[in-house]
């Protein structure tokens, strides 16, 4: 099997038991989110649709939590990053094949609601169990109804937003969480940067970052881990008109927000705990 090309698919934020609160904050950030879903393994989501990827609140309901400890048991916040595989069904053996460590697929579905009625969306993962993926989840997810989730009248954003631009591991060695990286994608995927290593994966990049960098770019506004394990802590999210994007904040009076010429910082403790950095 040819190395894959890296193209993330969405991202995952951990707000476990605090969907109301966590869509009604990413509502004040300027995000048009779908209503409520609800998957057939137990877990809920809001999701924000872009161009070609998402952003997806996911948690659980009361009285739910046993049904999902895979996720449930990593820190609240930024907690997945989902590359788009191939269609084959025997995708995860040919990563088995290669050496990589992955758990056997699995397929659900959620129902959807339409404009034009209710379908049903269906997914087949398959998550990485590499011990370098740390406090959060590595996977991939194939969309057999694409239609049922990239859908325009979702993709209109008040803060301007049209797709993901960044995602940043906080790494104790960064050359270590980015081999996983490399077996994945092949050396050429990854290159190194001020700080660790970066991923480009089509039109966002991975970043794999020491502590101290990550620091350095966004001060005390992501959750580096105090225990020095890895974690997924900051998104950048591309928007259309920075100004607009930064009044838009302002006048939601977002605590701790911070703006210059080319970026929009929203601290972990505004943003349901990661930082979120919006980007021209």
């Amino acid at each position: 099997m040819p190395f894959l090309r890296p193209v993330i698919d969405h991202v995952v934020i951990n707000v476990a038991s605090g969907l109301d609160e966590a869509a009604a904050e990413y509502g004040r950030l300027g995000f048009s989110l779908t209503e409520r879903g609800h998957h057939s393994l137990g877990s809920s989501n809001h999701l924000a649709i872009f161009g070609q990827d998402y952003l997806e609140l996911l948690g659980v309901e009361p009285g739910r939590e046993a049904s999902r400890v895979d996720f449930l048991q990593h820190p609240t916040g930024l907690a997945g990053l989902v590359f788009k595989p191939p269609a084959d069904p025997g995708f995860a053996a040919s990563l088995r094949a290669r050496g990589i460590q992955v758990e056997d697929p699995r397929e659900f579905h959620r129902p959807v609601r339409t404009s034009e009625g209710v379908g049903e969306a269906r997914f087949r993962t398959a998550t990485l169990s590499d011990p370098r993926v740390q406090n959060g989840r590595v996977f991939f997810c194939h969309h057999f109804t694409p239609e049922l989730v990239w859908r325009d009248e979702w993709r209109g954003h008040a803060n301007g937003a049209t797709g993901l631009a960044e995602f940043v591991i906080a790494a104790a060695d960064p050359a270590r969480a980015a081999g996983l990286y490399r077996e994945l994608f092949g050396d050429d995927a990854v290159a190194a940067t001020e700080g660790g290593y970066a991923v480009p994966a089509d039109t966002a990049s991975v970043l794999i970052l020491s502590p101290e960098a990550v620091r350095q770019r966004f001060g005390d506004a992501a959750p580096v881990q105090a225990d020095g394990t890895d974690r997924m802590v900051a998104l950048g999210i591309r928007v259309r008109d920075l100004g607009a994007t930064a009044r838009l904040l302002s006048e939601n009076a977002i605590a701790g927000l911070s703006a210059r010429e080319d970026r929009v910082l929203v601290p972990a403790a505004s943003a349901a705990g990661l930082a979120l950095a919006f980007l021209p």
